[in-house]
């Protein structure tokens, strides 16, 4: 009998409910209230936030609706998660091989196509860096719930350089074609942390139009520039050139909220948004 490695969850209860009904209740509801447009619905490559559902779970649900509604659904095998790595363990670039579970049960590992990619320099298969970060993590209970039955890879970026982004896109790349895989790629990101929602929304608005163009590159100039604190920059950059390389020609913001819409305080906030590219 082969043992199976499995990835307990390091933060059910704490970003999302460990009661079954409870998290199901809310991921319904977010669904329900969640509206796209038809456009979205070609998209092969998604960003989502990743707080603490009472924060930021109403906007991810946007991404997991356009996803849903995707018109290739029933030919997607995997969905490929990249987040960025908020611990500081591991390797720069780490890829996950086991299974990942949580309270609405396993998500299984499309390990052939997750060994091929880490296959390529400057990656490695290490699950170390994936043992305490919820930034994929929390995407999993919206992935089971909307889509069930799906496979996945677990991707998490401690170099976050528009080199190692580069060099990830290309090895998904390289690795989705050679096993003629169908895929979804799901970027993890909030966005600037902890200023005012003022301050917020004038660091990200430039941010969101760079997306919205697909130009990456001035997206990494202004987000240095401008100091804006977003985490998972490297993993938006993956998604967006994921897509490109599909021919998608722009990015399209599906919703757009701050922790102060729930918290009443917008003193200080961290900004959180959905996009896809179409």
């Amino acid at each position: 009998m082969m043992f199976m490695s499995v990835r307990n969850p390091a933060v059910q209860g704490q970003f999302y409910p460990s009661s079954k009904k409870e998290l199901i209740a809310f991921i319904d509801s977010a669904m329900k209230n969640a509206k796209v447009s038809n456009d979205v619905t070609s998209a092969a490559s998604f960003v989502a936030p990743h707080a603490g559902y009472v924060y930021s779970g109403k906007t991810a649900a946007y991404t997991y609706k356009a996803l849903s509604l995707n018109k290739n659904l029933e030919n997607i095998e995997t969905l490929i998660f990249v987040g960025p790595n908020h611990t500081g363990y591991g390797t720069p670039i780490s890829v996950s091989i086991e299974d990942w579970s949580n309270v609405l049960g396993v998500v299984s590992n499309d390990k052939e196509l997750s060994k091929e990619i880490a296959s390529a320099d400057g990656l490695s298969i290490d699950e170390t860096a994936h043992r305490y970060e919820h930034s994929i993590e929390v995407q999993l209970p919206f992935m089971q719930r909307t889509i069930p039955g799906k496979k996945a890879c677990f991707i998490c970026m401690g170099d976050q350089s528009i080199e190692s982004a580069e060099l990830l896109s290309n090895s998904i790349e390289s690795a989705v074609r050679k096993l003629k895989r169908n895929v979804i790629v799901i970027a993890s990101s909030d966005f600037n942390h902890y200023e005012s929602a003022s301050i917020a929304s004038k660091k990200d608005k430039p941010l969101f139009e760079q997306l919205e163009k697909m130009d990456y590159r001035k997206f990494y100039e202004l987000k240095e520039k401008s100091n804006e604190t977003s985490c998972g920059f490297g993993p938006i950059t993956v998604s967006l050139l994921f897509s490109r390389n599909k021919g998608a020609k722009k990015g399209v913001l599906l919703s757009n909220s701050n922790s102060g819409d729930e918290t009443g305080d917008y003193t200080s906030v961290v900004n959180y948004a959905s996009f896809a590219f179409i």
